[in-house]
C-alpha cells in the first residue's frame, strides 16, 4: 500500500505541474506594462490631454502622449532617410560624435550588442545621431559604422543640419545637445550630449531611457525591448 501511494505521489509530482504549463500556454496571457513618458498637456488647463474612444460599445479616456516628430536626413551610406524607417517598429537610439574618445566608443559598442540581439526581428531598428554633423559626414560615418559591424537597413548613423539634429535631440528625445563652441584639445568639451540610450515605440512614444555605458542598464533595455515587442503582438492579435 505504502509503494502505491509513494508511487502517486510520484507521478502527481510528474503530471500537475505539465498540465499546470500547458494550461497556461493554452489559455493564460502575459500582460506586461512599460511607462509611457511625457503626456501632452492643455496649454491652458496644465491637465493631460485625453481622448475618448470607444472599446467594446464602452467609452474609454485614453491619455495622448509626446510623440517623437519626423525627421528628414542623411544615412551612412549617402541615401536621405526620413522617420519612415521606424514606422511600425520599436526603435533605439543613440547620440555620438566619431571624434569622441570617451563614452562614445562605450555606448557604440553596447549599441552592437544589442544589434547582435535582435538582428534577425524586422521589428527593430537602430538609429545613432551625430551632433558633429559638420565632421561626421556620410563617408566618416560609414567607416564608423563598420568599425562597430553595424547591418545595412539595421543600424543607421544620421547626420544632416545640425539645427535640425539638435532640435530632434532636445524637443523630440527630451535629451541635451549642445555646441559650446570651445576650442580645446578635448572635444569632449566642445561637443556635449547624453549617454543615455532611448526605446521608442512603433507610435513613437518615448518607454525608456538607459545609461549606455552601463551593461546592466544595457540588460533592461533588452529585456524591455522584448517586452515591447510582446505588447505589440498581444495588440495586434
Amino acid at each position: 500500500m505504502q509503494k502505491l501511494i509513494k508511487a502517486g505521489i510520484l507521478i502527481a509530482l510528474l503530471v500537475v505541474p505539465a498540465f499546470v504549463f500547458l494550461f497556461l500556454k493554452a489559455f493564460g496571457t502575459n500582460r506586461y506594462s512599460l511607462r509611457t513618458y511625457y503626456p501632452r498637456v492643455d496649454s491652458t488647463t496644465g491637465e493631460p490631454i485625453i481622448r475618448k474612444r470607444v472599446e467594446y460599445r464602452r467609452e474609454v479616456n485614453d491619455t495622448l502622449f509626446h510623440q517623437v516628430p519626423d525627421f528628414a536626413l542623411t544615412d551612412q551610406n549617402g541615401r536621405g532617410v526620413t522617420g519612415a524607417i521606424t514606422g511600425g517598429k520599436v526603435s533605439i537610439v543613440s547620440f555620438l560624435f566619431t571624434r569622441c574618445l570617451g563614452v562614445c566608443p562605450k555606448t557604440s559598442a553596447q549599441m552592437s550588442r544589442v544589434q547582435d540581439l535582435f538582428l534577425n526581428n524586422p521589428d527593430v531598428v537602430l538609429l545613432s545621431y551625430s551632433v558633429d554633423p559638420a565632421h561626421d559626414q556620410p563617408p566618416v560615418l560609414r567607416e564608423y559604422a563598420a568599425t562597430y559591424g553595424a547591418k545595412p537597413g539595421k543600424w543607421f548613423f544620421l547626420t544632416g543640419d545640425k539645427e535640425a539634429i539638435y532640435r530632434l535631440v532636445r524637443e523630440g528625445y527630451k535629451l541635451p545637445a549642445t555646441d559650446t563652441g570651445k576650442q580645446t584639445q578635448s572635444l569632449e568639451d566642445e561637443f556635449i550630449h547624453s549617454e543615455r540610450l532611448v526605446l521608442v515605440d512603433k507610435d513613437r512614444h518615448i518607454r525608456g531611457y538607459y545609461n549606455g555605458i552601463d551593461p546592466e542598464e544595457i540588460d533592461r533595455l533588452v529585456l524591455e525591448t522584448r517586452i515591447l515587442l510582446d505588447m505589440d503582438g498581444q495588440q495586434t492579435k
